[in-house]
């Protein structure tokens, strides 16, 4: 099959900075003359990286690891073969390295809908992380313990995460919008000895409460779970203490307000507890969105390390620079970010819609805050597009350098667009990696090109390569297949609850290629450009015919100038019943507001998959319909969806944002139904 189609939109958008300016060619030169190489670009870089274990150890030192004990090597044997130990002998905290500075800079800047900014200097954050630590110490938090929290994206987020590090404790968090069911069926896993809760949040609007929510967990999580104490919030909106902490009129057990379990504490000063490098920091989770999310456990040095490597190199970010991250605390993209402040930089809290009270208030606040570094996902940067925002015309973002666009594919048109729309001056790139390793694999690098919808590098310290089913390296030959990492790094995670020998993460993701991590997504390396275009998760991708190719092509198509000013938001998946010999493509469509679907849009679609892709790329029906689903991470929920329209009952899980539009697609199980037999994709399915 030819792969032409993947590459047809691969234009320059960028090129590369001059020699000499970045972090990455400040890294390199510093190799060099540390080990008399003579390592000329990017690639000599990558290769050393890759190759040799003392660039773990360049790296140790050119972050500035803060240590109490260095390590005495790189790696040594550990129970899991494909695992190893990372520093052995080495001891840190996590938090300590978070708080290096310890001064009048401002750490965290916290804002929202209501237009509120509040500064955070270091200082004030290193003494509310004292006080939080001291009161959770003197409710018998230790080493090893489950710190929950139910929060928005807050300092106070910050501090509860912050706090449980210092002392060894393992912190874990959700936002408080996410469903009772999807909160329960991770923290029943977990077993917290501590959970924080928001019991009132605001978003587009709209004053949320939480209450019966909250109530209803933590009952539950008091009763299987071994929880101790159950810690409220402030109200979002007034500031207020709740005082809903009674049942039947009665006090509820163990439940305090904060201001309470403040003043528990005892004053002391604030420890930081030294560590080994591989001691576990925090419990992220897969989505759920088919089945019980997985607890995947990462290490305080393993986050430290690759998330700070991120941010320094990937994104460039240096001493006092802003991160301007839209996120929630359930998204690995929050623990990621706090590296930023290791960095001497300052990130930016953001509660709330960014389409309220419009999104143009919030397109002039990313340059109101200073923001050098500002990340969000491809949707965000398509209703710009869509609705023709001209972000130039709003402010002038003149001391934003860079524009992270992730959490979802990035099509070649919507990277063209963000690079005109933002000014050449700004780095415009779409990093990938996942929650298992909270960190990237492929992502920026300013001294090389960059081209539209093209991820330019492999990020430092990881051997990324694309096999095909037979675990041979097709990534020279255009041909899509697996991303896989064959070389082990710090991040590598653990499975909260596996065996000592790491059976159900060797199952998980070393299973496919025994010794070697299958991230699950299906990716493409352009042989001319070398950029790389992921296509879409490896068991999402469409076989119509045993052809393969991932839904991020169609994507490309809709997301032309042409159809984006109509088409407002789409899902391709594929078909295949019990009764069906071979896959059949199904796309969805949501239509703008005062826009129609009808025949001649179908039309019009498909002859442009035709001409774009080819024949085999035609989606066999074009429906449209009411409601995409996502993840509140903000993700497409594209495999829920092809399990229902191919015969599955799905109970939706926690995680999807918008539950009630799975229901929307069941009805395309009985697709002759819609369809007719001889009608074809005539019939509209009005919803």
């Amino acid at each position: 099959m030819s792969n032409s189609g993947l590459f047809q939109h691969s234009h320059l958008v960028r090129k590369a900075d001059r020699p000499n300016w970045s972090t990455i060619d400040t890294f390199r030169a510093r190799v060099n003359r540390k080990h008399r190489l003579n390592l000329k670009d990017y690639d000599d870089l990558h290769r050393y990286s890759v190759e040799k274990d003392t660039f773990w150890l360049d790296l140790w030192e050119h972050l500035n690891i803060v240590y109490s004990v260095p390590p005495n090597a790189v790696t040594a044997p550990s129970q899991i073969p494909e695992v190893p130990i990372w520093f052995p002998g080495a001891r840190l905290n996590w938090a300590e390295n978070i708080l290096q500075r310890n001064d009048d800079g401002i750490a965290c800047t916290a804002t929202g809908e209501s237009n509120f900014i509040t500064d955070y200097s270091f200082k004030q954050l290193r003494g509310m992380v004292r006080e939080m630590a001291a009161a959770m110490r003197v409710q018998g938090v230790g080493i090893g313990d489950r710190i929950a929290a139910i929060v928005r994206n807050s300092i106070l987020a910050v501090v509860i995460n912050l706090a449980a590090a210092s002392i060894g404790a393992i912190f874990s968090t959700t936002s408080a919008d996410m469903g009772a069911q999807g909160i329960l069926d991770r923290y029943k896993q977990i077993k917290p000895k501590l959970v924080f809760c928001e019991t009132e949040v605001q978003y587009a609007g709209r004053v949320l409460n939480v209450e019966n929510k909250v109530k209803s967990i933590i009952q539950e999580l008091f009763s299987h779970c071994g929880l101790e104490k159950a810690i409220f919030l402030p109200s979002a909106v007034s500031g207020k203490e709740s005082d809903l902490v009674r049942e039947d009129g009665k006090r509820m057990q163990n439940v305090m307000t904060l201001k309470a379990f403040l003043a528990s504490g005892d004053g002391r000063e604030l420890v930081f507890e030294q560590l080994p490098f591989d001691h576990p920091l925090c419990i992220l989770y897969s989505s759920g969105t088919s089945g019980p999310p997985k607890c995947i456990l990462h290490t305080a040095g393993g986050v430290l390390i690759n998330c700070k490597k991120d941010f320094h190199f990937g994104r460039d970010m240096r001493y006092g620079d802003t991160l301007f991250y839209y996120t929630t605390t359930s998204w690995m993209v929050f623990t990621a970010m706090l590296q930023v402040m290791s960095l001497g930089g300052r990130i930016i809290l953001y509660d709330g819609s960014p389409f309220y009270p419009n999104i143009e208030r919030f397109v002039k606040l990313i340059s109101d805050v200073g923001s050098t570094v500002f990340g969000t996902s491809p949707r965000f940067i398509s209703e710009l597009q869509g609705r023709d925002i001209k972000p130039l015309e709003l402010a002038s973002f003149e001391t934003l350098k860079t524009l992270t666009i992730t959490g979802a594919i990035v099509s070649a048109p919507v990277h063209t667009w963000a690079q005109q729309a933002f000014g050449e001056h700004v780095y415009v790139h779409a990093p990938a990696g996942g929650t298992d390793v909270c960190c990237t694999f492929v992502g920026g690098a300013r001294i090389l090109p960059t081209h539209a919808g093209e991820i330019p590098a492999k990020t430092l310290g990881m051997k990324v390569e694309v096999f095909d089913s037979q675990g041979r390296n097709i990534e020279h030959t255009g041909e899509p297949g697996e991303m896989v990492c064959t070389r082990p790094h710090p991040s590598l995670p653990r499975l909260w609850g596996d065996t000592p020998d790491g059976k159900k993460l060797r199952e998980t993701y070393f299973s496919m290629y025994p010794g070697v991590w299958r991230q699950g997504d299906f990716i493409v390396v352009n042989p001319k450009t070398k950029g790389m275009i992921i296509l879409g998760r490896s068991d999402g991708v469409l076989n119509p015919s045993g052809i393969r190719f991932g839904t991020s092509e169609i994507y490309n198509v809709l997301e032309q100038v042409r159809f984006s000013s109509r088409i407002d938001d789409s899902l391709c998946v594929g078909q295949r019943r019990s009764q069906d010999s071979n896959e059949r493509v199904l796309l969805f469509v949501r239509m703008r507001s005062g826009k129609k679907f009808g025949e001649p849009l179908v039309k019009e679609i498909k002859d442009a998959i035709r001409t774009s892709l080819s024949p085999r790329h035609v989606p066999e029906h074009i429906f449209e319909v009411e409601d995409i689903p996502y993840t509140v991470n903000g993700k497409k929920v594209e495999i829920a969806v092809k399990q229902i329209v191919s015969g599955t009952t799905m109970k939706p899980s926690g995680t999807v944002a918008n539950p009630e539009s799975l229901n929307l697609y069941y009805k395309y199980r009985d697709l002759e139904k819609i369809v007719g037999t001889t009608t074809g994709q005539k019939a509209k399915a009005k919803l």
